[in-house]
């Protein structure tokens, strides 16, 4: 496939104007001490007065305010580049502590001495997205919910009351509005260059300049009391090893294939290089916030050329998501052609469902959205996380290799990668979960056999208690509703003996959740579904939970002798219960599984037989939902759970004759 030549930027020309000219045109210069006095106080009039609006109204004109603003930021950056470290912690690391990571900062400030560019875009990076954590810890601390995006951060009026309207402005010149430098979104979304970074040398030191700006007014208006007391609740990582370690052959390797891969565009080389640098050196948040960006640009470049729209890769006004990049249709309902470039129906399988596990389900780790909003402790990152992105690129950077593709597959240190990743199946996707669910709940379940009861001969010496003929009954019509769907079992399942005790459910349980479902593409009426399943498995698994609390305590209680008749009485007839609330528990788990298997059916279903569908698992979900309320120790309401079970059984039962009628009719 011919990929997209000559590409030197990414930035749209009307992007590139703003970012590395609009702001230098101006070449006068500031008295520092007209902007920033010798003890550190900011004279706000020397900053807002830059802000520009246009005649008709107050709406920020962005490009004469970036134009305005230029001089005074370069003086600013003049001063602290004049400044030695031991003088800036001095005078500024205070200011900082509002933010809750002035490390950051300092770590920055370093950074400039040496501009390097790879160096400038990670700081710029890390630094609006602690910007944005901070301001959404604000937003927090005067009691309102805080946006999930920056830019509705910067139009609330609660921040506007606290920082002032103007304040908030001089943010969106910067960071907050596409119509003004936009840094964070260009950076984070991979549109700048290295070439194009040393061109915002100065936007680093505005964003210093701004949070130093900030924190006066924050210790103005809530007395920076308040500074001590945050605590972001920062986002822990899901980091599950997936893909083998990462050693020092593999990474000298990739730094090889970065070179040869068309998957790389040769003006982004630069922060490939400095992303497997920052790896090696234990800097896994370093080399994650860095590689992210430039695998949307490669998806970007792989996208546009594909689908033949060139002008998408030098889109930066309106960014399009990686989620929509691997859309199975294009926004004009034509097919998306990106699939089919990689050729390998697994490969594809496998670019998608890792994506979309790491960046977009909302139960996955969704490292990107965390990383750039701030909700990630950069010093524990954890590298297994970063560990599984890398491992991810250097396939894709084997995949597009301009060298022989097959000769590095075959490579002794590759080819283990490629066989951990072709194994790779979604572990976020509500269809995983609901697998997840299931076999927990069967965990759960298979403990009650584990915990101690009362003897026999004791129970018989109860006066006054009868066991319930209607347990046993149960628990026949529960083996009879088993024996209905295991006829429904996919003839590719391990498990051909039909299963008659726990051990063997447990085991055909395990064997449906082992099996491979398509979790691309889920159209809407099956993840309706799938809410419902996950529900049900929920109820379930609380009823377990319930029953072993119960069980331990009455036990303990029991052989303490520290039971009054009544609750003796009740005691035993929750052992009754629990005969057939067993067996329907795991019934009611195989039958959910049995479903997930069959679940892309569910979108074949006319609109009749969907309601129909849907009408049945929302009866088995109240009855489940039911089993928790009379299952709860305070309620222990076990003779009722007779009557709910006979009615939910005739549901089931019936549901299971119909399937199985329908079944024989189709062979």
């Amino acid at each position: 496939m011919a990929l997209l030549e000559s590409v030197t930027t990414c930035l749209s020309p009307a992007v590139h104007y703003v970012i590395c000219e609009l702001g230098f045109e101006k070449t006068e210069t500031y008295d520092i001490n007209n902007i920033v006095s010798e003890s550190g106080e900011v004279c706000w009039q020397a900053i807002t007065d830059h802000v520009c609006y246009l005649e008709s109204d107050q709406i920020v004109d962005y490009m004469k305010s970036i134009r305005s603003l230029g001089p005074v930021c370069e003086s600013v950056n003049l001063h602290f580049k004049s400044m030695t470290k031991k003088q800036f912690v001095a005078q500024y690391a205070l200011w900082f502590q509002w933010t809750n990571y002035t490390e950051l900062f300092l770590e920055v400030f370093d950074v400039l001495q040496y501009a390097q560019p790879t160096e400038i875009a990670l700081g710029l990076m890390k630094l609006t997205s602690c910007l944005e954590r901070a301001l959404g810890d604000v937003y927090l601390l005067i009691g309102k919910d805080c946006p999930f995006l920056l830019r509705d951060l910067l139009i609330s009026e609660e921040l506007a009351v606290i920082f002032g309207q103007t304040v908030m402005n001089v943010l969106r010149v910067f960071i907050g509005s596409p119509y003004g430098l936009n840094l964070r979104n260009v950076l984070w979304h991979g549109f700048a260059s290295p070439q194009e970074i040393p061109c915002t040398d100065c936007h680093q030191i505005k964003m210093i300049n701004i949070s130093y700006i900030l924190s006066e007014i924050v210790g103005e208006q809530l007395n920076r009391s308040w500074a001590y007391l945050l605590c972001n609740l920062l986002i822990p990582l899901i980091s599950s090893q997936r893909f083998l370690n990462l050693n020092h052959e593999t990474l000298s390797l990739a730094e090889e294939l970065v070179k040869l891969s068309s998957f790389v565009l040769k003006m982004m080389l630069p922060f490939w290089l400095a992303a497997l640098t920052a790896f090696r050196q234990g800097r896994y948040a370093d080399s994650t916030i860095l590689l992210l960006p430039q695998l949307e640009a490669g998806l970007r470049l792989l996208f546009t050329a594909t689908n033949k729209c060139p002008n998408r890769l030098l889109t930066a006004e309106v960014s399009f998501s990686v989620m929509s990049m691997l859309a199975k249709h294009l926004s004009n309902e034509d097919i998306n052609q990106l699939p089919l470039v990689l050729e390998e129906p697994a490969m594809a399988s496998i670019l998608k469902e890792f994506l979309w596990d790491f960046l977009n389900h909302q139960e996955g780790p969704r490292v990107r959205d965390h990383l750039s909003h701030g909700e990630i402790d950069l010093k524990t990152f954890p590298r297994e996380v970063a560990n599984q992105i890398v491992a991810f690129a250097v396939i894709l950077l084997c995949r597009f290799s301009d060298e022989d593709e097959i000769a590095f597959k075959e490579h002794v240190v590759i080819k283990p990668l490629m066989n951990c990743a072709s194994c790779y199946c979604s572990r976020f996707h509500p269809i995983s979960r609901v697998k997840k669910q299931v076999l927990e709940c069967m965990k759960s379940i298979h403990l009650w056999s584990e915990l101690p009861v009362v003897p026999e001969e004791q129970i018989r010496a109860v006066k006054g208690f009868e066991g319930n003929a209607e347990a046993s009954a149960f628990v026949l019509k529960t083996s009879e509703i088993l024996s209905q769907l295991h006829q429904c079992v996919p003839q590719s399942c391990y498990s051909s003996d039909e299963p008659v005790n726990s051990d063997q459910i447990d085991r055909l349980l395990t064997e449906l959740c082992d099996m491979r479902i398509c979790t691309l593409y889920s159209p809407r009426s099956v993840l309706e579904i799938l809410v419902v399943f996950r529900k049900i498995i929920t109820q379930c698994h609380q009823v377990s939970g319930q029953v072993i609390a119960s069980l331990e305590l009455r036990y303990n209680q029991w052989i303490n002798k520290m039971l009054r008749s009544r609750q003796r009485q009740n005691y035993l007839r929750m052992l009754n219960s629990i005969k057939f609330l067993s067996p329907v528990l795991r019934l009611i788990l195989v039958m959910v599984t049995l479903e997930l298997v069959n679940i892309h059916l569910v979108d074949k279903k006319n609109a009749f037989d969907y309601q129909q569908y849907l009408k049945f698992l929302k009866s088995v979900l109240q009855y489940t939902e039911n089993l928790v309320t009379y299952t709860n120790p305070e309620k222990n309401k076990w003779d009722e759970t007779m009557e709910l079970t006979n009615k939910a059984l005739t549901k089931i039962k019936s549901f299971s004759d119909k399937k199985l009628m329908l079944m024989q009719l189709a062979t």
